[in-house]
């Protein structure tokens, strides 16, 4: 069952659909959106998890702002266009879009060809989603915890798709954190096929989000040995968090500065932005359409029905996260860069 993670925001219970904020400023930023057109730019093709989430909210980001959404699929560079389009728009507060954060961050520290932002400098709205990760091994692997991994004497396969993806980069610096014995295979094209390939006893163990791992978890294909959760969670079975066993390792003040880095990367998610230097007036009301939007029960509901997680940021927050995720100390942007390059 998929669940909801809302935080409550004291903004948005006392916000009028039509009416955001009392301030001058407010109000002139209502006037100002009242039957305008925003445009709301989805880097990926239609169909998929980012345009879904976008559609879904988009009525009720009407409903707040007053204005009219139009959502642009703009795919390309595996999402670089579409967020090189948004830093780039015009900065009167007409457009905004989702952006695959962590990957966003991963190509500027790798300095990708296309990589022409700052995920810094973006004005955002806040985060939609941030899919908690977890290290799952086969039940054909024999592993039974991640203390069994550490300690039966041979290196295990851990299946990854592209150099530079979410599930390598997890991969490898994980593994460098804690001294894992492992030999990272990637070039799968999609996370479904490594977990077909544990399901052949090819690949013993892999990276991803909580959300892509429950349905192997609950047929018991799969079981959770490691996860990034601060707390405890029924689906998590009782496996260790990384904190945890970072408190256990030879150096545990590097270990843990290298978590909260990785940690920050993937707390940036799925972020709503706008380009830098939009009006403030502009940017505090769609904040506030923002949050009312991600807090109205309505959605909450289809989105669970939906089987859609949400785990909302403030803007403010995420402006925070994006610093945390790309202002590294030099050691530890090193060891990041090398991981996106695939040079781990």
């Amino acid at each position: 069952m998929r669940r909801t993670f809302l935080k409550t925001v004291a903004a948005a219970a006392g916000l009028a659909a039509l009416g955001l904020g009392s301030a001058a400023s407010a109000q002139s930023a209502a006037e100002f959106y009242k039957d305008n057109v925003i445009k709301w730019i989805v880097p990926y093709d239609p169909g998929g998890g980012y345009d879904e989430y976008s559609r879904m909210l988009a009525p009720y980001f009407e409903k707040y702002t007053g204005a009219r959404v139009d959502i642009v699929n703009m795919p390309g560079s595996g999402g670089m266009k579409g967020a090189v389009e948004i830093f780039n728009s015009p900065n009167d507060g007409t457009y905004i879009g989702i952006i695959n954060g962590s990957a966003m961050v991963t190509n500027q520290l790798a300095q990708i060809e296309g990589a022409n932002y700052k995920v810094g400098q973006y004005e955002y709205l806040g985060r939609m989603v941030a899919d908690p990760r977890v290290m799952v091994v086969s039940a054909l692997s024999g592993i039974e915890s991640f203390e069994d991994m550490m300690n039966n004497g041979r290196p295990e396969i851990v299946g990854a798709t592209g150099l530079g993806g979410s599930t390598y980069v997890d991969a490898v610096i994980i593994g460098d954190a804690f001294g894992i014995d492992q030999r990272v295979v990637h070039g799968f094209d999609r996370s479904g096929d490594i977990r077909t390939a544990m399901l052949r006893g090819d690949v013993q163990a892999m990276w991803g989000s909580l959300g892509s791992a429950l349905k192997g978890i609950e047929s018991g294909d799969h079981k959770v040995i490691l996860h990034a959760e601060k707390e405890d969670r029924p689906e998590l079975g009782g496996a260790p968090s990384i904190y945890d066993v970072a408190k256990t390792t030879e150096n545990p003040e590097r270990a843990t500065k290298i978590l909260r880095s990785w940690e920050a990367l993937n707390a940036v998610g799925r972020p709503v932005a706008a380009p830098p230097g939009i009006p403030e007036d502009r940017l505090a009301f769609l904040r506030e359409a923002f949050a009312a939007s991600m807090n109205d029960a309505e959605f909450v509901s289809q989105m669970e029905e939906a089987g859609r997680d949400l785990l909302y940021a403030s803007g403010e927050e995420m402006s925070e996260i994006a610093k945390a995720a790309t202002e590294l100390e030099p050691d530890i942007e090193a060891l990041f860069v090398r991981a996106i390059r695939g040079e781990i």
